[in-house]
């Protein structure tokens, strides 16, 4: 563990995001995040919905309308994920510049040094964050659209997972 220049406790992690990483951080925005839920479920909702309506107004008979039901259904679930794989690998294209990244957190935020890219983000930038047996999530505030991926992997040890989840808890609300 290091300290940074007013005393407090920092601590880095090295890794180089993938597709997995960012598709684990939208399935867990999305079940623990009311935007998340929206996003994710209000789609497929709206669409069930108009399918059920259809087959009412219409005078379906009721086989026909429950394999309708069940193939609709399949079929908009299968579209989520789809969706969600697609973003997460729109995510990863887009940090493709970074590369292997070595990420120095502190109370104040976090520094990230790429390959091809750098970037410095103040803990203010997001409003809380969430955490999988493998990644942390971070989410914006209402003042910012943010959202960024902390692989656990990146720790050198355990203790490190420690010190980062402190320096979250201190700065984040925790989802």
């Amino acid at each position: 563990m290091r300290q940074d220049m007013e005393g407090g406790a920092t601590v880095e992690f090295g890794y180089r995001l993938t597709a997995a990483d960012f598709r684990e951080a939208l399935w867990a925005r999305a079940r623990r995040s009311s935007a998340g839920r929206v996003q994710t479920f209000l789609a497929p909702l709206i669409s069930l919905v108009a399918v059920v309506a259809t087959l009412v107004f219409t005078g379906t008979r009721l086989t026909v309308g429950i394999i309708t039901l069940v193939l609709g259904a399949a079929v908009i679930s299968w579209g989520v994920v789809r969706r969600t794989r697609a973003m997460a690998h729109g995510m990863a294209d887009f940090m493709e510049p970074y590369g292997q990244t070595r990420m120095v957190a502190d109370d104040h935020g976090a520094a990230l040094t790429g390959e091809q890219a750098s970037s410095t983000v103040e803990w203010t930038v997001f409003r809380e964050y969430l955490e999988t047996p493998r990644i942390f999530v971070l989410l914006g505030n209402d003042r910012a659209v943010a959202f960024a991926v902390l692989p656990k992997r990146g720790a050198r040890d355990g203790a490190d997972v420690e010190r980062l989840r402190a320096i979250l808890d201190r700065n984040l609300k925790r989802r």
